[in-house]
Parts: C-alpha cells; structure tokens; sequence
C-alpha cells in the first residue's frame, strides 16, 4: 500500500485485471469449436427453403442446421429447442440398420410430415460426433423428412446451451470440457438440399425399377390353373368374359346341376 497525501494506491486492482485477464484467455483457449462435418449427406428431403444472401451472410432468419458423423457417415442434423422431442429418421435407421428398442411411455407427434399423427413406438440409441464432440444421444424413431436427426428441447435442456442468437452458435460443457457448435451457412444449406433432392430423385427410381423387375406373386388357385392350363373356378368369377373353355372346365369339374343365364347374354356350348 502506498499513501500520497488523501490518495490511496493499491497493486491490488491491477492484479486482479491481470488476473481476470489471464482467466478469459485461458477460457477461451480451453474451448472446443466444432464446425460442421464434411462429407456427402445419406439423404435428405428439402422442405427448409433456406435461400442464400451473397452481400449479407447473416444467421437471422436461420435454425441451426449443421452436420454430423454416424457411423462414419455424414448426415443432416437440426437442433430445434421449439421441438418437444429428439427424433430420428426412420431411413437413416434402415439404412445403418441401428437397433431400436421399444419406447416405455409410447404417444403421438402430429407436425413431422403430411402424413396426420405419428404414433412413437420406439426409439434408438444414436452416437454422434461433431468435431471432437461425441455422444450418444436417444432418440425416438419416426418417418421424418426435414432431416435426419432432430435435436429438441431434451438437448439443450440437459447440456445447459446457450445459444447466440446474433451468430447462431450454440455453447455448452460435455464431459468437463467447452464446445462451441457452429451453424452451416444458409448456401451450404440450399447446397445439401440441391445434392440429397438429387440422391433421393435417384433413390425412388431405383426402387420403382427393382420393384417392376421383381416377379409377381402367384397365389395357389393361380398356380393351380397355371398346370391344368385353365382359370380355376374362383378365378373365374373374377373375369369379365366368359371363355368357352373356361365354361366347359368348370362344367366338367364341378357338374352343377344348374346352370344361371343372365338376360343380354348369350353363350355358345360346343
């Protein structure tokens, strides 16, 4: 302490700036920042019409979108706190063929597609990775078409975020250390969108080619009339057209011993 007359000098406050200082520093230094991953996506479908702004690279009118690795693969992640559950695609579960498990307390969601409500039945233990941030994260299993995995309001509320809402960052502690997720932007958004609108285009004709290739399913009376060469008689009430061979064969099998002539109609027995 040193005394000038009636002023009063300490080291005390330098110290503690310094201090402060060096704290903010090391905080800063201490932080994980992950970016998102980088990879072509599995699938997605585009519903999100996020359109780029060249002059303003601005985040005001964007969810977070971001992208994360499952498995080795790159998918589509959103975190929405609006949202009242963490979801995930039912795709991308056959698609890795992830193991669900039956959901204890089973309800309905009624605002992921066009579809009406959506009753949860299961749910999957899903492990993701964003930078040096993993986890694994339970997520209910559902046909949503937005994207792949949907983090909710049970995420942020259990990782305590804080969520910036002029850079769209999202910041919380895991495991004892600091990460900071950063959004894509709005083009790398209309990006992913444009390539998985291809993919999924290219999806659905595949499938549509497999299933006009596979053979058609031949029941019993079908492959029962295959070998006598003639419809049977279930088949026949089927047609349109009364055969005559189909007529005789059904006369010489069953022997009725009536036989129904509709009026307008008029048949010919060799």
């Amino acid at each position: 302490m040193i005394l000038r007359g009636v002023d009063h000098y300490s080291s005390q406050d330098e110290q503690e700036s310094e201090s402060e200082t060096s704290s903010k520093e090391s905080n800063d230094e201490s932080k994980e920042i992950a970016y998102p991953c980088e990879g072509d996506l599995i699938m997605i479908r585009r519903l999100l019409s996020n359109q780029p702004i060249p002059k303003e690279p601005t985040q005001r009118e964007n969810i977070f979108h971001t992208r994360c690795k499952i498995l080795e693969n790159t998918c589509s992640l959103i975190v929405d706190s609006g949202s009242c559950c963490n979801c995930c695609s039912t795709r991308l579960v056959d698609k890795l063929a992830l193991t669900i498990i039956p959901h204890p307390k089973p309800y309905k969601l009624h605002w992921l597609n066009e579809s009406g409500d959506l009753t949860v039945q299961h749910q999957v233990k899903v492990k993701l990775s964003i930078g040096k941030y993993e986890d694994n994260v339970c997520d209910v299993v559902v046909p949503m078409e937005v994207c792949l995995v949907l983090l909710g309001r049970p995420w942020p509320f259990d990782k305590k975020t804080m969520h910036n809402g002029l850079t769209n960052e999202i910041t919380f502690t895991h495991k004892d250390r600091k990460f900071v997720l950063h959004p894509l932007s709005s083009s790398q958004v209309v990006k992913d969108q444009i390539q998985m609108r291809k993919k999924l285009k290219k999806e659905r004709k595949e499938d549509k080619k497999k299933s006009s290739l596979s053979p058609k399913k031949v029941t019993k009376d079908e492959s029962e009339a295959g070998e006598i060469g003639v419809p049977s008689p279930k088949l026949i009430q089927l047609e349109n057209i009364l055969t005559i061979k189909s007529l005789n064969q059904v006369l010489n099998d069953e022997q009725p011993s009536s036989l129904l002539l509709c009026k307008g109609m008029h048949c010919q027995i060799s």
